[in-house]
């Protein structure tokens, strides 16, 4: 009855309704996803403000405490330390200390709001406001299926993750190192994996961050992909960069960041905090740790080139003081999530954030609900 999809008359004959197989067939052959798939998402739900006004200036009062006091490390990196002299930090060694509110200042130019450019102009995202772009998971080390169970990833793996990220509607970017191609050599392993970005899907994606000079190759990509004019005016092509925590940014980020952002093109810069290793125990201490880092991060692009793309990046999360293991999906790291967005919104910057965390191996109750939960 269902292929036939008729209904009946005030005469009582059948009469077929549009659609129906044949429609169902055409929509298959054009691609078309009934609605489902969007280039991004336009946030129509209020934010989770959970801290309040008082106690934010307090998380903001111990950051500034940090930079002027403890400071951050930037090593291996002399360049660096010559942008922050010229902009009036205390240099000393390797270590940089800023004046409160010296920081602030300087991220004002970065814009609020950008668009990354894909491939396909319909798969453009827009970055920062009350949009919500969704992308693969990062940077995992081993990869498992029902075959040969839990396995170190390959090039084939992360072809194949990017192909399955193409193919869902629930995505709206291809991600970046959705997996580790450890049967490809270093020194060149981040030109595949960006080519697979570029051939196997259409949508924005991320390049490498390991080398000063391979983040200079992907971007050199994304000028051949979308021509030289394109990419001068436009961001396409983001990396995403870690903090060594706690308080150190090592020369390898630093100069990849600033290679990215020279370039006019996006950085994601996120420290990774594990409660009780990287940083206080302390939620709060956490968060002003992280607040730091990313603040210092973050006024360094903009050193290097006002006005390039920067998105305030977040990942907190807790370790087991008994084993030492990481404990993700704990309650902490989601709350931490919420303070931080309220802590990028104060400063006007877009924010990145994970989420789905859970310290389940496999998929089970407890992973739905530590995943729900963060």
């Amino acid at each position: 009855m269902d292929d036939l999809n008729t209904d009946m008359n005030e005469s009582g004959r059948g009469r077929r309704r549009s659609g129906g197989r044949d429609m169902r067939r055409s929509e298959r052959g054009t691609g078309a996803t009934r609605g489902v798939h969007v280039p991004y998402i336009t946030r129509g739900i209020p934010t989770y403000d959970v801290m309040g006004e008082e106690n934010l200036l307090k998380i903001e009062a111990a950051a500034d405490r940090i930079l002027a006091e403890t400071g951050l490390e930037f090593r291996d990196d002399p360049e660096a330390l010559d942008l922050w002299r010229r902009a009036g930090a205390k240099v000393e060694g390797v270590s940089v200390k800023f004046e409160p509110g010296m920081l602030r200042e300087i991220v004002r130019t970065a814009p609020a709001e950008f668009t990354q450019h894909a491939r396909n102009p319909a798969n453009n995202v827009q970055i920062g406001g009350r949009n919500v772009v969704f992308a693969p998971a990062y940077g995992s080390p081993f990869v498992m299926d029902l075959d040969r169970g839990r396995r170190f990833g390959t090039i084939e793996d992360f072809t194949n993750f990017i192909k399955l990220a193409q193919s869902s509607p629930w995505f709206h970017h291809s991600g970046g190192t959705i997996c580790e191609p450890t049967d490809v050599p270093v020194n060149k392993r981040h030109l595949d994996m960006v080519y697979a970005h570029i051939k196997y899907s259409d949508r924005a994606f991320l390049g490498s961050v390991t080398a000063a000079e391979r983040a200079a190759d992907s971007v050199e990509m994304a000028r051949i992909l979308f021509g030289a004019d394109m990419a001068d005016r436009n961001c396409v092509i983001m990396g995403n960069f870690n903090v060594n925590s706690p308080l150190v940014w090592d020369g390898t980020m630093t100069r990849g960041m600033r290679e990215y952002a020279r370039a006019g093109q996006g950085t994601i810069l996120v420290p990774f905090i594990l409660g009780g290793a990287m940083g206080p125990v302390t939620s709060a201490g956490a968060i002003a740790q992280a607040l730091a880092e990313t603040l210092a991060g973050c006024a360094l692009t903009q050193l290097e080139r006002p006005g390039a793309p920067v998105v305030f990046g977040n990942f907190l999360s807790s370790m087991s003081l008994r084993s030492g293991s990481p404990t993700f999906g704990t309650p902490e790291p989601a709350i931490g999530s919420m303070v931080i967005g309220q802590l990028a919104r104060r400063l006007n910057l877009p924010l990145r954030c994970a989420g789905n965390f859970t310290t389940s191996k496999l998929p089970d109750a407890q992973a739905m609900m530590e995943g729900t939960m963060s």
